[in-house]
């Protein structure tokens, strides 16, 4: 049992927990909470923590074949991220894709989400929620967009994480072009130029381009568009959030494929 904070994992959880670079070096990331346990795959889990009072009151029967790290109360807390911690979380590996990855096992036409530069873990956690229920193929993320496996995105996905294949793009125009190549069609979500989004027919291969939650898409992004196609705005409004207009655009494409 650990039962101090000083102790060299709870340091090295601690500094997962806080550092993007870490997680990116060691390939490992933190999943907190029972519901985000429950959802990760245990074949991806290094290991995992619990407080002595969480494993009196709880079954670890889901977690067969795991290695258990019991971990005194109030020590937990100096590991855990959430300010009311439930006495679990879990260590686990990164999946690090590849967009040919990706598109080789997809046998429907392809359905991807291209995400550029958004920074808002709140937005890029409902978006692989809205992404999971519309069946999105994938999701491409900008080497500048928030980092999915930050503690605030993992929860807000709601275990989607671990459901909606994603792609960390070191190349994001490189993708945008390989899609082109594969027969995606891309449509940029734009205002300038550009057509109601029910207009266009979604049933073949196509990838929905959304730009960050202030700038919009980068002028590189939207000249490698095939359309440019736009949500009508009421009132004095200019654009809706970027997860409200990924969830439109994506349902819409899922509603004409029936």
């Amino acid at each position: 049992m650990i039962t101090s904070s000083s102790n060299a994992q709870i340091k090295n959880i601690t500094a997962l927990q806080k550092l993007s670079k870490e997680r990116k070096r060691q390939g490992l990331f933190v999943a907190e909470g029972r519901k985000m346990c429950l959802e990760a795959p245990t074949q991806l889990m290094e290991k995992l923590y619990v407080t002595e009072s969480y494993a009196a009151e709880n079954s670890l029967e889901e977690f067969a074949g795991v290695s258990v790290e019991m971990v005194k109360d109030s020590v937990f807390h100096a590991m855990a991220e959430t300010k009311t911690p439930q006495g679990i979380l879990a260590l686990m590996k990164r999946e690090d894709r590849r967009l040919s990855d990706v598109l080789a096992g997809e046998k429907e036409a392809p359905l991807i989400l291209a995400l550029e530069n958004l920074q808002d873990p709140g937005n890029l956690g409902t978006i692989l929620r809205s992404s999971e229920g519309a069946g999105v193929s994938a999701v491409l993320l900008s080497p500048g967009c928030v980092d999915i496996y930050s503690p605030k995105v993992t929860r807000s996905t709601m275990g989607s994480l671990f459901r909606v294949p994603f792609v960390l793009s070191e190349d994001f125009l490189g993708d945008l072009a390989e899609l082109k190549k594969r027969g995606v069609t891309r449509y940029a979500a734009v205002l300038e130029k550009s057509r109601v989004y029910t207009e266009p027919d979604y049933a073949s291969p196509c990838a929905f381009l959304i730009g960050n939650e202030g700038n919009g898409l980068s002028h590189e992004a939207v000249a490698l568009a095939d359309e440019r196609i736009r949500i009508p705005m009421g009132g004095k409004l200019e654009s809706l959030n970027a997860s409200v207009a990924a969830s439109l655009l994506i349902y819409e494409a899922r509603r004409q494929r029936g």
